[in-house]
């Protein structure tokens, strides 16, 4: 996974899958765009306007839980 922020255009993209494949792009709002790759899989997310959507003091650095609950 690789997350990425431009300042200059304010967005921040996060790629999820990092093999090299053909995308659709689904706006799924305004400002999140939704990279689609093969089975409908999603290989990347994009947000625009992003400082305004987050706080991105707050994403960096990246913290993750893997949750362990019934479903998994």
């Amino acid at each position: 996974m690789q997350i990425i922020y431009t300042p200059k255009s304010d967005t921040l993209y996060i790629r999820l899958d990092e093999k090299k494949q053909d995308v659709v792009n689904q706006r799924v709002s305004d400002d999140v765009v939704l990279d689609m790759g093969s089975e409908e899989h999603i290989i990347g997310i994009e947000i625009m306007d992003a400082s305004h959507r987050l706080d991105l003091k707050n994403i960096f650095p990246v913290e993750f839980q893997v949750s362990m609950g019934a479903n998994a």
